[in-house]
């Protein structure tokens, strides 16, 4: 026979109103208390009833994350986390792909499946915030990168790609690279996050007084590896970089594949660096340094923002940056290199 909150609550000795805050998270309960409820779930596998539980509360249970591009391993792994953050607090993710087309953002967010979920987490890429700030739609949302970031009135979360960027170009240049390439750069009106980690990497050739030489700017009009492959073919030669920073880790694999095929050893002839910290930069030869994002902690924040507004929270938007970290690895090891 199924398990009854009101077992739960004989079993570990407290009311079932106890129990109820154990299972919904709710802070006011003490450390002790709470372990007794949760050893208590425990010994009567005891699952609480969703259906009836949202019923009462008006909602679904379930949250949707919109994202542009699941090929790409960083959108990959940032739904995994986002769905862990929402599995703590009981809820259901329903993740989408946009591929960055107008139309199908705008059916993300108008509302048309607002009536299967309670909340969303958008990542636009073709959508401006003129057009969020005109979404007719209430179903609460929190924004993820950086196409819209703090113009539009929604909470976001996001990290400084600028100070990103300049840490990673300096971190080459710090290891004696002069040639130093910037890979991923995007003319579109949507790559603002491009744009943001060019200026990084100009700022901190500055910083070095390197001159800024558009010859090691390669453009990558779509970040994956084939990508990346083909703009550092472009950049080989007479005059190649000792050095190339790409805008994320799968344009990076690309970049060290071209390298390692063509002859050119990593590190000793050419330094790379890349950004978003995916699992595969770990496996790869030589390992990848990176630029790590903190996807598990946007992940958090993002969802927390969200439940917060699903609470009845009101206010101004709110901004959450999240902070980045250099990770040096064998691509761009510590250390003296001719």
């Amino acid at each position: 026979m199924r398990a009854r909150l009101k077992d739960v609550a004989e079993r570990a000795g407290v009311s079932i109103k106890t129990v109820s805050n154990v299972v919904n998270g709710h802070p006011h309960v003490s450390a002790v208390t709470r372990a007794r409820v949760e050893a208590a779930i425990a010994e009567l596998s005891y699952r609480p009833n969703l259906s009836a539980r949202n019923l009462r509360s008006g909602r679904s249970g379930v949250v949707a994350l919109a994202v542009p591009d699941l090929d790409n391993p960083y959108f990959a792994e940032l739904a995994t986390h986002v769905i862990s953050a929402a599995d703590r607090r009981g809820w259901t993710v329903l993740v989408d792909q946009t591929q960055g087309d107008p139309g199908k953002e705008r059916l993300v967010v108008g509302g048309i499946r607002s009536h299967l979920i309670d909340g969303l987490l958008f990542s636009p890429l073709a959508l401006t915030h003129r057009d969020l700030a005109g979404r007719e739609d209430h179903t609460p949302m929190v924004l993820l990168g950086e196409r819209v970031g703090r113009r539009a009135p929604y909470d976001h979360v996001g990290i400084d790609n600028v100070a990103a960027a300049r840490a990673a170009t300096l971190h080459l240049a710090e290891r004696g690279r002069r040639r130093i390439a910037a890979l991923g750069a995007q003319r579109a009106p949507s790559a603002a996050t491009a744009r943001l980690r060019l200026k990084g990497y100009r700022q901190a050739l500055a910083a070095c007084g390197l001159a800024a030489d558009p010859s090691l700017i390669a453009h990558a009009p779509a970040w994956h590896r084939t990508g990346g492959a083909e703009a550092m073919a472009a950049l080989l030669g007479p005059d190649a970089p000792d050095a190339v920073f790409c805008f994320n880790d799968a344009l990076a694999l690309g970049a060290l594949r071209t390298l390692l095929s063509r002859g050119y050893r990593v590190p000793e002839d050419v330094m790379v660096m890349g950004f978003d910290d995916i699992e595969d930069g770990r496996f790869a030869t030589p390992s990848l340094s990176t630029v790590s994002p903190g996807k598990a902690l946007i992940a958090e924040s993002a969802v927390s923002l969200l439940a917060d507004r699903l609470a009845g929270a009101t206010g101004e938007p709110r901004e959450v940056r999240v902070p980045h970290r250099l990770t040096p690895r064998g691509s761009s090891p510590y250390g003296e290199f001719p």
